[in-house]
């Protein structure tokens, strides 16, 4: 009898054990804790506990149960189908209801509801939809963001009317921009493959008292994959995604692979691209016959020699635009107690030499005047132990200290047609940076957000130059050495930022949230110029120290919940770095030369935005409105250096073998930046989804009364989706309105408006001899379709139609009509 009781004791007791079930991040891996679930009568209710366990013994069977928690999407499940599925539940960030959470604003996770700022989110879902080739193109898809592309391996993403080192870059919590991020145009964006990204958030304005200097027109940060640990002893996940594309015979190969234990983690992935000459749109609806042909180009590459440019033969396609690019991330995820985790995060990218394809089709007279001008490999290193600690406790709930260095080597190459000189400029870059993110909850919806920043950078600039030694037409080595212009001071030079901020965001009642923030910045830059051969400054050694104190404060009111509105007031502040004050190069005869007396500029911001939701909140259409006032603001004018001052007309110069004259960065009055964004998407049924942006930018300079550079026309993109099962297909359009020549900025040179259009070769002026940018409009269609739950395939054409057109201020047609198919294997 006591052995039946005690059977039945056992019985009992592991019917109830078998009950509890574990609640898991569908991200991470790891239990979630304070999960709350209850029956649809609300009758009925529990909580998971610092494990992630939580006991459904008072439920029944066949209850439907409801899980909620403040960070997670809601989900709904049968008991009996939870307990045939291994007692385990996964909870993920991503809700349908178009409330996702968003990281980038305060570096801790939020819902976008509470949120005043503009925000673009990228989910990896929508990464595989576009299946970008470079990580720019998949920012060209941003509602708000224009790409602008010199050659093939760049792009460079322009945020209200600001770009390059007015617009900061991060990945993983760490700022890509460094100390020779230049103004003008800058291809950096591409070092990250898009393979590699979980997801990327857009923060725009210069709201953000968390990233500080550099960040005027906005934040993309890059978010890369990340392991996570498993619920049984081990796991081994594969996967492998290849793609080829027509237009420039791209293909694409990623290789990934993920240990996932209880204890640790790893993701390893690795990424390569070739891409081919690319092919430009050959129906030219603009009317302009010749514009962007490629009529003869250069061979000397990879080692050729050819004394003249070479008859193109296919002149809609675009010679000296292929590269190649390998991307490595290596992730290890190591919680070290349940509330401390650590995570290793090591990425390398390298590319092969990148030809300038504008400078390649430089003219100088009737002729091209590069036989060679490319970017040597561009590196990246970066290796970041990051540490998030959860303490709990009332002086700080959270918080993440992230050390970082990175490793960054550019150069560029150049040789003119008629000559045997051969100049190289290189440079390294060396950033050490450290970080500090804690939140601290003073009370019920309301946060305290503080944290610092301290980043070193440590730039070396070299340069020299090699004579070619030419023997029956082909280069055997070289015949002598010459003196070269370094970009940046030769003696080397350094910049370091530190930084503390304070952030406070409360719910005010049900309907409002209140958003506070001051951050406190100081820069310090030092530079010293040894060889005066070629230019002579006032002062050799330099040391510039800037100091600012910034703030923002957003208000967010939802007087139901298909309403809400936002308004933010803030203000931004970027320091001169060593591009800023120090660099010299050579463009259309103009020679960029050191300004050591340039000041920082700042940004004083207000904007609106409505949002409206239909369908319970699945289906939103947005508008943001806003007015950004620059002061002190940068520009590039003709400089005189005997007086270290601007002038009417810059001194005359010497740079490579030819005179040019001076222009330098120099500080003016004011300038404003005005535009909006209205945006929509959501679901129009079960199957159908649609999404869409129209963007407005105007800019112009109260001083000048000239137009700002960087300033794109009117564009927008309209998509429509279906999904059914294990299909997903749609098509989209976008396009770009006109923008006149007399809405160009022609002093700084930096929207290349000789790349648009000539109407009237005889003409004096420029505003009178070029067209400006054409509109244009390119259709497109994609398919995806799940032969298994392991293999995908997914098909897209771009520019269906073979339009011809260029993006505003590029110096490359962009590509004409592509067909591409992927494979997607997940093992």
């Amino acid at each position: 009898m006591k052995q039946v009781v005690f059977t039945l004791f056992l019985f009992l007791a592991h019917s109830i054990f078998s009950q509890e079930i574990t609640i898991f991040d569908a991200e991470t891996g790891k239990p979630i804790e304070s999960v709350a679930v209850y029956n649809r009568a609300k009758m009925k209710s529990a909580i998971s506990d610092e494990n992630g366990v939580l006991n459904l013994s008072e439920f029944s069977p066949n209850e439907m149960l409801i899980f909620s928690h403040v960070t997670y999407s809601e989900y709904r499940a049968k008991k009996k189908a939870i307990l045939a599925n291994d007692n385990h539940v996964y909870l993920s960030k991503h809700s349908e209801q178009l409330d996702e959470v968003v990281l980038s604003v305060f570096k801790n996770k939020e819902k976008r509801n509470r949120i005043a700022e503009q925000i673009a989110l990228i989910t990896s879902k929508d990464i595989a939809k576009v299946s970008p080739q470079t990580s720019a193109d998949l920012l060209a898809n941003v509602p708000g963001i224009k790409v602008q592309k010199s050659q093939s391996g760049g792009g460079s993403p322009v945020l209200r009317g600001m770009e390059s080192n007015r617009v900061l870059l991060v990945v993983d919590g760490v700022r890509l921009n460094n100390a020779i991020y230049r103004k003008g145009h800058l291809q950096n964006s591409i070092t990250v493959s898009p393979n590699l990204l979980d997801r990327t958030e857009v923060v725009f304005g210069p709201s953000s008292v968390i990233y500080g200097s550099d960040a005027l027109g906005g934040v993309i940060h890059y978010y890369t994959k990340t392991p996570k640990l498993s619920k049984k002893d081990s796991e081994i996940k594969g996967g492998l995604f290849s793609r080829y594309s027509t237009v420039n015979n791209e293909t694409t190969n990623t290789v990934s692979a993920e240990l996932r234990f209880k204890n640790w983690a790893s993701f390893t992935s690795i990424s390569h691209s070739n891409f081919d000459d690319l092919a430009m749109g050959k129906n030219r609806s603009h009317g302009f016959e010749d514009w962007g042909k490629v009529p003869f180009y250069s061979e000397n590459i990879n080692g050729n020699y050819e004394e003249n440019p070479t008859v193109n033969d296919h002149q809609n396609l675009q010679r000296n635009t292929g590269y190649n690019q390998t991307d490595v991330l290596q992730k290890f995820f190591v919680p070290l107690s349940k509330r401390t985790d650590l995570k290793v995060n090591i990425q390398y990218s390298t590319s092969s030499n990148i030809p300038r394809f504008d400078r390649l089709t430089e003219l100088k007279g009737e002729s091209l005047k590069f036989a060679e001008w490319y970017y040597g490999p561009q590196k990246r290193l970066l290796i970041s132990p990051q540490l998030e600690i959860n303490p709990r406790k009332k002086w700080l709930e959270k918080g993440v200290i992230t050390l970082a260095y990175q490793s960054i080597e550019e150069s560029r190459i150049q040789r003119k047609f008629g000559s045997l000189d051969k100049s190289f400029r290189e440079e390294n870059v060396n950033v050490f940076s450290v970080n500090g993110d804690f939140k601290v909850p003073l009370a019920k919806k309301r946060n305290l957000e503080y944290g610092f920043e301290m980043v070193y950078n440590d730039v070396n600039s070299n340069s020299y130059g090699k004579t070619l030694n030419i023997v029956d037409g082909a280069i055997q080595g070289f015949n002598g050495d010459f003196a070269v212009q370094s970009r940046y001071a030769d003696g080397g030079s350094s910049y370091f930022s530190s930084a503390l901020y304070l952030g406070y965001r409360q719910d005010l009642n049900s309907k409002s949230t209140l958003n506070t923030g001051v951050r406190l910045t100081n820069t310090n830059l030092t530079a010293k110029w040894i060889d005066e051969q070629f230019i002579q400054l006032p002062n050799n050694d330099i040391s510039l120290n800037n100091t600012a104190l910034t703030a923002t404060i957003g208000y967010v009111y939802k007087p139901n919940k298909t309403w809400q509105l936002n308004a933010v007031l803030s203000s931004g502040f970027r320091s001169p770095n060593i591009d800023d004050v120090g660099k010299v190069r050579e463009k259309n005869g103009n020679v960029t030369v050191p300004n050591i007396d340039l000041k920082p500029e700042h940004a004083y911001n207000a904007e609106i935005g409505i949002q409206k939701y239909f369908n319970d909140r699945k289906f939103r259409v947005g508008a943001n409105v806003y007015y950004t006032l620059l002061n002190n603001y940068i520009y590039r004018t003709p400089f005189d250096l005997s007086v270290n001052s601007e002038a009417e007309v810059g001194s005359e110069i010497q740079f490579d073998g030819e005179t040019g004259n001076a222009v330098a960065n120099v500080n003016k009055g004011s300038a404003y930046v005005t535009g909006f964004t209205v945006s929509y998407e959501g679901k129009l049924h079960k199957n159908w989804k649609t999404s869409g942006f129209i963007t407005y930018t105007k800019g112009e300079s109260y001083d000048l009364k000239e137009p700002l550079s960087s300033i794109p026309p009117l564009f927008g993109n309209f998509e429509l989706n279906y999904t059914n099962n294990k299909f997903e297909g749609g098509a989209n359009l976008v396009f770009n309105a006109k923008k006149d020549i007399q809405d160009y900025n022609i002093s700084e040179g930096i929207d290349n408006h000789e790349q648009t259009p000539i109407i009237n070769a005889d003409a004096q002026e420029d505003v009178d001899k070029y067209f400006g940018s054409p509109a244009w409009m390119t259709v497109g269609l994609f398919g995806r379709f799940a032969v298994s739950n392991s293999l995908t395939l997914q098909g897209n054409i771009t520019n269906l139609f073979d339009e011809h057109y260029r993006e505003f201020a590029s110096g490359i047609s962009a590509p004409g009509r592509n067909f591409s198919i992927a494979l997607q294997v997940n093992l």
